[in-house]
């Protein structure tokens, strides 16, 4: 084993979150050291999730357009995929993005180690590389392992049986895909997959797609998914068979079993934690019951020189998350005090349309007991969104009854992912109805009926019947 190396900063885990804190520290004045398992930085968002899976989302939104421009008097020919040329195309953008990141390493003169790594205690971690073992010491340390696919009980190992990452390598096009989970990556997946030629079924246990947002926000969405795929809410999967020529399923659906065939089968029931095996019995730190590090506003575990970031402190499992997390972390290490404090956390799941919302969801606010009023716009009536071929949508605000500042917001619709932002910056300004609906905007445009639906709440829409006012 090597001898012992010092840094100001040790972060442990190259995703978003910890890469941002490596920066964040080294460009304060901080020697970083980064240490990450895997040969390119970026974790699972860059490398097996979110970048890979957007560039073959807009891949197969544009077969989906140039299917739909007939509305438009215009046709194309049945489309040839090439799914070498797409599978090169997704690893071009990875490259071009870790690559990016490996020269903002060398800039900032951070040491990047390859390898895993484990505490020995508060000053000093046992990193574990091709070469062979070495101890690095720390004066602080950040936790920025991530998380990984869930796995069903009894799940058969098989190349049929798909986590997440698995269908991001677009290896072959199911003639027949089940979907386990309908929730943002499950429904993503099925988008490209569809896209593509495969028959798609969904089995969600909970009563809706997209269980965190508000059914009526979903339900735009769904409304167009359940013509194109089978759906099944309120089910679930009892038994998965590896079988030479299918996969055999059994669905428990409406009280009743059915077994059915498939070429494919992808679980995407959610995600866990990377809190495992990093020594964090050696730091005195113990995880809840889901595996999560319990930390406070300054990403300070119990143990007093270190700190954790990102999926592996809690939901939202989200990489913007992660990222302002790891710049607060950072910033405390090098003696600023700052504290992760954001009043909401958008979300955003990339079908076709988006379905985005941030704060609280109407269920949430009625489950605090919190009282407020809602604005509702049909996208329907936007002339922008008629004319884009885009009218399945709507834009939803809440607004708090007792200080009259908004509290959430939801969109449904093209670029929803997009627009969402609006309302997240009224949130964190204290914006209310009149605010955001006399705040100027350009007409037609999709950002307007977010404007409307405030317009709704505060009585001066014109666009649209204003709501019956309560006696």
């Amino acid at each position: 084993m090597s001898e012992s190396k010092k840094f100001d900063l040790v972060v442990l885990g190259g995703g978003p979150g910890g890469y941002t804190a490596a920066f964040r520290g080294a460009d304060l004045g901080l020697s970083v050291c980064l240490i990450e398992k895997g040969n390119r930085l970026g974790g699972v968002c860059l490398n097996v999730g979110c970048i890979p899976s957007k560039t073959l989302l807009h891949g197969a939104l544009v077969i989906e357009e140039a299917q739909e421009a007939a509305d438009f008097g215009i046709t194309f020919n049945k489309p040839e995929i090439d799914l070498e040329a797409m599978r090169a195309k997704k690893e071009s953008v990875i490259k071009k993005l870790t690559d990016g990141l490996d020269g903002l390493v060398k800039a900032r003169k951070i040491t990047r180690i390859t390898g895993n790594g484990v505490f020995q205690d508060q000053e000093s971690l046992k990193v574990t590389t091709a070469e062979g073992d070495s101890v690095i010491g720390f004066k602080n340390a950040i936790i920025a392992t991530g998380s990984r696919p869930f796995a069903l009980p009894g799940q058969p190992e098989d190349s049929r049986i798909w986590d997440s990452s698995d269908a991001l390598r677009l290896d072959f096009i199911p003639g027949r895909l089940l979907i386990i989970g309908g929730g943002v990556i499950g429904l993503e997946m099925a988008q490209v997959y569809s896209a593509l030629g495969s028959e798609i079924t969904i089995v969600e246990m909970l009563d809706q797609l997209i269980p965190p947002a508000d059914k009526d926000m979903v339900q735009p969405l769904f409304q167009k998914l359940k013509k194109i795929y089978t759906i099944m809410t309120n089910a679930k999967v009892t038994k998965i068979t590896a079988e030479e020529n299918a996969v055999k399923v059994v669905i428990e659906h409406k009280e009743k079993e059915e077994t059915s065939e498939y070429d494919a089968v992808l679980i995407a029931v959610g995600r866990k934690p990377n809190s495992e095996e990093i020594g964090l019995d050696k730091l005195g730190i113990t995880t809840s019951s889901r595996g999560y590090i319990e930390v406070d506003e300054q990403q300070r575990t119990s143990a007093a020189t270190v700190f954790a970031i990102g999926d592996v402190v809690g939901d939202p499992m989200l990489a913007h998350k992660a990222t302002h997390q790891g710049k607060v972390a950072a910033e405390v290490c090098a003696g600023h005090n700052s504290a992760f404090s954001a009043l909401a956390i958008p979300a955003v799941a990339y079908t076709n349309p988006e379905v985005a919302w941030m704060g609280f969801t109407e269920k949430e606010a009625k489950e605090k007991g919190i009282e407020y009023d809602k604005g509702k716009f049909s996208w329907g009536a936007s002339g922008r969104a008629l004319s884009s071929g885009a009218a399945i949508g709507a834009s939803k605000v809440l607004f708090s009854k007792e200080t009259g500042r908004i509290i959430g917001a939801a969109i449904c619709g093209l670029n929803g992912g997009e627009l969402i932002h609006e309302a997240v910056v009224a949130l964190e300004l204290g914006a209310d109805a009149e605010d955001i609906s006399k705040t100027i905007h350009a007409h037609p445009t999709l950002s307007e009926t977010f404007a409307f639906a405030c317009e709704m709440v505060d009585g001066s829409i014109t666009d649209a019947l204003p709501p019956k006012k309560k006696k």
